[in-house]
């Protein structure tokens, strides 16, 4: 099954899996939160990474940001999608005075959707790599053998769904393992950008270079934030 169809079993499988994955590998620390405060945090993820998703694609179009057909279009990418998800929770976390940290419990989750995800590009297929001689090069219908890059982004996240499940269990960096899956994720997508299909946007660096290189600075500062606070607390707890 390849192309559209192939992209959306995917898509629906990767959905399948988070949810499984979800149940399997919860967080060793629980969070504490309401039902409404759940499903308000979980439709602030969706809505938001959907849009978010979608933006670089609706300003390249040749048409209004307000034309319904280009927001239907194909095109999202996973990239901003994810920054637009993380972002939307934080800012109506801080709105509702949520203080709890929540990611520890998505982290593992979302590498595994994310994997399986990326087989959905790889069957479109779209998001492939540059020009390559390598062994495993593939096809993807124009005649020339490329870097299967969706395959390796595939492969990133595999690898770092089982790092985070020996985290979990180790109870390894509590309350920050999402912000370590997603910086080590910007590092990646960074590096493999050098050898996607991607026109330059700043200088050398493409749109979606630019982007991990904000977001991975806005998570190390939040941590930094996280860790000084948590610190402050102690000290206030131990007098």
């Amino acid at each position: 099954m390849t192309g559209r169809p192939g992209y959306l079993a995917f898509m629906l499988l990767a959905v399948a899996v988070f949810f499984l994955a979800l149940r399997l590998f919860p967080s060793p620390r629980p969070v504490l939160l309401t039902r409404l405060e759940k499903l308000t945090l979980s439709l602030t993820a969706f809505v938001g990474g959907t849009i978010v998703a979608k933006l670089p694609f609706v300003f390249d179009a040749n048409s209004s940001f307000w034309d319904w057909a280009t927001w239907t279009a194909d095109g999202k990418t996973i990239t901003t999608g994810l920054v637009g998800a993380y972002l939307s929770v934080e800012l109506v976390k801080w709105f509702l005075g949520i203080r709890a940290k929540t990611g520890d419990g998505l982290a593992i989750p979302l590498a595994f959707a994310l994997g399986v995800g990326r087989f959905g590009c790889f069957v479109n297929p779209c998001c492939f790599g540059v020009e390559s001689s390598l062994p495993w090069c593939m096809n993807f219908g124009d005649d020339v053998c490329r870097h299967p890059t969706q395959i390796y982004e595939s492969l990133f996240h595999f690898v770092w769904a089982v790092i985070l499940i020996r985290l979990n269990r180790i109870d390894l960096f509590p309350t920050q393992r999402l912000k370590l899956y997603l910086i080590a994720y910007c590092v990646f997508r960074f590096s493999i950008e050098f050898i996607r299909v991607e026109p330059d946007w700043l200088g050398q660096f493409t749109y979606y270079q630019v982007v991990v290189i904000g977001f991975a600075i806005f998570l190390v500062g939040q941590w930094i934030v996280d860790k000084r606070r948590l610190g402050t607390e102690a000290a206030i707890l131990s007098k």
